[in-house]
């Protein structure tokens, strides 16, 4: 009997080296073969990490305007008419322990403000016109784009301050140019930067509240911002509607504008695994193309095959020799959509001025994906490559 050789025993990284060896043969074949799991991880670490940026950038801005501003508005009787706040409303408030500052605006009824004397009077654009406390912006933590605003001696005369949303509208671009309000031509002195926490300022003309008594205005504030220390906004929430009106609280809305930018960063949050889903599927997308690339190369390197299994190739050995490149070939697409998709959120955050926020988990998941998905596209080539013979392989037919 004639003793068979013993099989030829190839080293981890000589193995690695041969696996290797089909994608260094057809380097185009590869680029195309990984392209779709390069879109696949892409898609998927950029989306969500998009996402990630805009929550790091949203809490940066919540952060930075606080948690501690409420606002008060009236509410309606229970036969349904529209409540008024108190005049003397913001001095309650401000006496209440842990209040920092209070403001106030309030509606001047039957007041518009145009571009020129031309344009009827109908047309509002949507813009109020509201009197304004001169300390309103430090309430607000807003800031003044062109111009100044509104101060106790300004406020006493033919002056206003248009938010951005309402400069925008009126085409005014900077302080010192004239709008028709209330009946005459008034000076902008300044022009507002959006205020985060009060879109509804952003969309109105501020005159002062001296001035704006006037033109008719009764007096009432028609919203009060205020201010309390950290630990304190609770305890003071609490009591705000007792405090304005003690005779009907219920008739009192109290509302914290952060909320909403808190709510919008988990409406981002509930977007990711949507996110994930379009990512994966394209990964999927990218794995079925793979497998079928790699029946394509078994069917093309028979002789290869047969020539391997002759000089001693174990089936082991060449199924995992397609086995590593299937897996290579995925990894590979997965580094470049990885690459792809950090400079893509590195490139949002860079233009919109927020913090890099890198999705760590998301990246991990992608790459655990793209080796099982190379896994599962390449068991069957392989195990197909691995059950020729070599006379079946270096068959011609």
């Amino acid at each position: 009997m004639i003793a068979l050789p013993d099989p030829v025993r190839l080293r981890a990284g000589d193995l690695a080296v041969v696996g290797l060896d089909g994608l260094r043969g057809r380097p185009l074949r590869a680029v195309l073969s990984a392209l779709g799991i390069a879109i696949g991880v892409a898609a998927m670490v950029g989306l969500v990490g998009l996402s990630t940026v805009s929550k790091a950038g949203l809490m940066k801005e919540i952060d930075q305007l606080g948690t501690n501003l409420l606002t008060v508005s009236p509410g309606t009787s229970l036969l349904g008419q529209t409540s008024t706040l108190p005049k003397d409303a913001e001095g309650m408030v401000s006496r209440i322990p842990g209040v920092t500052g209070v403001s106030a605006v309030g509606a001047v009824q039957d007041v518009t403000v145009r571009r020129n004397d031309k344009i009827n009077s109908s047309t509002t654009n949507g813009i109020a016109v509201q009197a304004a406390r001169a300390n309103l912006l430090d309430a607000l933590s807003g800031t003044v784009r062109s111009g100044s605003f509104l101060n106790e001696a300004t406020s006493r005369y033919p002056t206003v301050v248009l938010g951005s949303v309402a400069a925008e509208r009126l085409g005014i671009d900077h302080a010192g140019r004239h709008v028709y309000l209330g009946g005459q031509w008034v000076q902008v002195a300044g022009i507002l930067d959006t205020v985060k926490l009060a879109p509804e300022i952003d969309r109105s003309a501020l005159i002062g509240w001296t001035y704006a008594g006037s033109l008719g205005f009764n007096g009432y504030a028609t919203t009060l911002y205020e201010r309390s220390t950290d630990a304190s906004v609770q305890s003071v929430h609490d009591v705000l509607g007792f405090t304005v009106n003690p005779e009907h609280p219920e008739e009192v809305q109290i509302s914290r504008p952060s909320d909403a930018l808190t709510a919008q960063a988990a409406a981002n949050r509930a977007f990711n695994a949507l996110f994930l889903g379009l990512g994966a599927v394209a990964m999927l997308a990218g794995g079925v193309g793979i497998a079928n690339i790699m029946v394509i190369s078994v069917l093309e390197r028979r002789q290869e095959i047969g020539l391997r299994r002759s000089l001693g190739a174990t089936r082991g050995q060449i199924r995992t020799q397609f086995l590593t490149e299937s897996v290579t070939l995925s990894a590979l697409g997965g580094a470049a959509g990885v690459v792809i998709g950090l400079a893509v959120c590195l490139g949002y955050a860079a233009s919109r001025g927020w913090p890099f926020a890198l999705p760590g988990q998301t990246i991990a998941a992608a790459a655990l994906a793209t080796i099982a998905i190379g896994t599962l596209a390449g068991i069957y080539p392989a195990r197909r490559a691995a059950r020729l013979t070599p006379t079946e392989a270096l068959s011609t037919t």
